[in-house]
């Protein structure tokens, strides 16, 4: 039987990691599927996933942990960035996920993390995941956050007393009605609607733009693909191609347009910069050694040294598309050229 609820919207939730496997673990419980590997600690690289849970139509975010040491600080804060344009206008939950049998004190400090990165209100929109063997009695467990261990307490105290406990093994879906349940219960104690910030405005802004732009350029091609459309399909039908063309090419200038903006590009300019400065800095003091010519021969290959490091996020722009779900890369535009043109209706 379909268990989708009619009428349902979608739900973002913003994964959040504070080191380890546990957000990896918990995304691929959320849609059911194995998303992320199963050895995989860390990402360096944000992503969104498409799924369902418990029939109800989800977006998952994920980002890089926040105490991930294999990144750089610039590379962070572009990230960053990059997850709250693939979540705008905002994210209607952060789950925040640990492992059960690890709790450290990094993930104790992690809610003052969460508020400097997301806002000091995003704890109100959090509930707390934790991760478990699959054959460990959930009554125990339960009486263990609750009761005994005071640490554990404490730290889901900070994100609302809000938690959840979900199995290591994602294929276990028997508490998917349960924790969509929770998620939505705080989503309507909170009015209905989801968390924003200036930031996540500032990200909504700058992809409607990016959108704009795109829709522009693409625009002969669009008219073009209309105009095939309307020598070969009539009335009800034809209107029926062109909303699912339509639909479809904007869900590809949204995807990109979420991975690559004007803020994003901001962010990718900066790190350009700053490592470039660093970089001539660095070159000069090292060439003074060898006098006023070394400190100019060394500042001019500091730069670049230092630029070029800046600059390995355009690796990133360069391959886009590679982090977004398939169904946001396909090229949309040929596919229903294929599919509507390839023979001629009988």
């Amino acid at each position: 039987m379909d268990r989708r609820k009619k009428g349902s919207t979608e739900l973002r939730l913003m994964v959040i990691g504070s080191s380890g496997p546990s957000q990896f673990l918990l995304t691929n419980a959320l849609l059911g599927r194995e998303v992320f590997p199963e050895n995989i600690a860390s990402i360096s690289e944000s992503r969104k996933n498409f799924g369902e849970l418990d029939g109800r139509p989800v977006a998952v975010i994920n980002g890089p942990n926040l105490y991930d040491k294999d990144i750089s600080q610039q590379k962070r804060k572009m990230e960053l960035r990059r997850s709250k344009c693939l979540c705008i206008p905002g994210p209607h939950a952060f789950l925040v996920a640990f492992d059960l049998e690890k709790i450290s004190p990094n993930e104790m400090r992690a809610p003052k993390l969460m508020k400097e990165r997301f806002g000091r209100h995003s704890l109100t929109y959090c509930i707390v995941l934790l991760a478990c063997e699959e054959n460990v009695e959930r009554a125990t467990l339960e009486k263990r956050v609750r009761k005994t261990d005071w640490h554990l307490r404490e730290l889901i105290e900070k994100y609302g007393g809000r938690f959840h406990l979900f199995s290591k093994n994602w294929r276990d879906r028997t508490r998917d009605q349960e924790l969509l349940q929770k998620i939505e219960r705080m989503v309507a104690s909170l009015g209905g609607g989801c968390f924003s910030s200036r930031t996540f405005q500032k990200a909504e802004d700058s992809v409607k733009k990016e959108e704009k732009w795109l829709r522009k350029q693409r625009a002969a091609e669009i008219k073009k693909t209309w105009s095939e459309m309307e020598k070969r399909y009539i009335a009800e039908e034809l209107s029926q191609q062109k909303d699912a063309y339509t639909n479809s090419v904007s869900a590809e200038i949204r995807a990109k347009a979420e991975l690559n903006n004007g803020w994003l590009r901001t962010s990718l300019a900066r790190g350009l910069g700053t490592g470039l400065i660093v970089g001539v800095v660095v070159g000069a003091l090292l060439g003074s050694i060898e006098g006023p010519g070394g400190m100019v021969l060394y500042g001019i290959i500091g730069g670049a040294v230092g630029g070029s490091a800046g600059g390995t996020a355009q690796v990133a722009i360069k391959h886009l598309e590679d982090r977004v779900a398939p169904p946001a890369r396909l090229n949309f535009n040929s596919i229903f050229i294929n599919r509507f043109f390839a023979a001629p209706r009988s």
